[in-house]
């Protein structure tokens, strides 16, 4: 018996032993809590698909990730992370299905890449009760064909042939005209007269990003009385990558028109303007989350960064995750297309669109408390910006629009 006893409990303390030697699960569990069915009433799991980058990206990846983890280890909610295998939408539903296979009943996804994604889940009878967080994925993302032709036939329509989002989706999207404003009235007032605005694709979100920040340049030029000084070139690459074709153009602007610093809006396109601006010495705004830390480290340069055009993504994701686990209230963002912007005129962290505290380079010319009172003045309409994106706004200063580049 006594042999018997001492076989068994070897054979345990062997099984222990292999358990503790498994690999990590390469999907990226953050380890906060045990997989104990989510909240502790069991509701909810969280778990975040990357787009076609990672949780180390310093952008919408990272921003995205570190809400989530954040929020739900305070909250002793199960989280965890998956990245698709590629860069395409059956790799990023993939990941969604193994997600919600394993348990995970919200899903957090940050980008317009998801707009195909959402397009192939929402309808699915399976899975109505999960809850979808789509991350500055809008309307025209979701209702046209632009971002569709690759992986799917037809945007999103309902049974009546309609374009419509499913009240298992929430799609968050921001006013990027005001913090394109905020951007460009910062650089102005910290004393760059020459100023150029290099955008991805004109599409609607980057347009509003482009004619904001050309109405911030025209404002503070204005107050300034140096409106005939302030010039900014205007131009779109055609696609959201850096291409050596586009930094090429980029060397013009800062080399030979002598373009200061250049707003580099649209995806990946900021690499190309970071390797021109390194070149001559320039100067680069960053957007949607603050590039400074990235952009530092792509170009070796300290200080490169002016400032970034940001969108509060890890304030949404904590304030849907919040009202939907704590208070009930999915009803409030289900099939809701959602456009956010300023929620406060006192504190600027507060709001959904803004420029970097800590980056932003504030001089006597522009200090915290001139953003401050920008802010304060925006919130409370004394200062309008236009969201219209059919023409380039009227201005007093000189604007060189170029069309695309590829």
């Amino acid at each position: 018996m006594k042999k018997l006893l001492a076989i068994v409990l070897a054979a345990l303390m062997l099984v222990s032993v292999l358990a503790a030697c498994q690999p990590a699960n390469n999907n990226g569990d953050n380890g906060s809590k045990p997989d104990d069915g989510g909240k502790t009433d069991g509701t909810y799991k969280v778990a975040m698909i990357t787009d076609y980058g990672d949780i180390t990206d310093e952008s919408f990846n990272q921003t995205t990730y570190e809400a989530c983890k954040e929020y739900c280890e305070a909250n002793k909610i199960s989280f965890k992370y998956y990245k698709p295998a590629g860069d395409s939408t059956p790799e990023r539903v993939d990941k969604v299905e193994e997600a919600i296979d394993a348990g995970y009943n919200v899903i957090v996804m940050p980008g317009f890449a998801f707009a195909e994604t959402v397009y192939a889940v929402q309808d699915k009878e399976e899975y109505k009760d999960v809850k979808f967080i789509a991350l500055d994925v809008s309307k025209f993302d979701v209702f046209s064909k632009f971002y569709t032709e690759g992986d799917m036939e037809k945007p999103l329509i309902d049974e009546n042939n309609k374009p419509h989002v499913g009240k298992n989706v929430y799609c968050a999207v921001y006013k990027e005209e005001l913090c394109g404003y905020m951007a460009g009235y910062a650089a102005v007032k910290l004393g760059y007269k020459h100023l150029g605005f290099l955008g991805g694709m004109a599409v609607p979100a980057v347009i509003r990003y482009g004619y904001g920040f050309v109405q911030g340049c025209d404002a503070a030029a204005v107050e300034m009385g140096i409106a005939d000084q302030v010039s900014v070139e205007y131009v779109y690459g055609n696609k959201f990558a850096g291409d050596p074709a586009i930094a090429a153009y980029m060397d013009t602007w800062y080399q030979t028109k002598g373009v200061e610093v250049v707003f580099a809006c649209g995806g990946g396109i900021y690499t190309s303007a970071v390797e021109a601006a390194k070149k001559a010495n320039g100067k680069v705004i960053g957007v949607d989350v603050d590039q400074a830390a990235i952009i530092k480290t792509l170009s070796g340069v300290d200080g490169m960064t002016v400032t970034s055009a940001m969108k509060g993504l890890g304030a949404t994701v904590k304030n849907v995750l919040n009202e939907t686990i704590k208070n009930d209230k999915w009803a409030s963002f289900g099939g809701k297309v959602e456009e956010l912007g300023l929620v406060s005129g006192t504190d600027p962290e507060l709001n959904y669109v803004q420029i970097p505290m800590k980056s932003t380079q504030w001089a006597d010319g522009f200090t915290q408390e001139n953003y401050k009172e920008l802010v304060s003045k925006m919130f409370n309409k004394e200062i309008t910006v236009s969201n219209g994106i059919d023409a380039m706004p009227s201005t007093t200063i000189t604007v060189t629009e170029y069309g695309n580049i590829l």
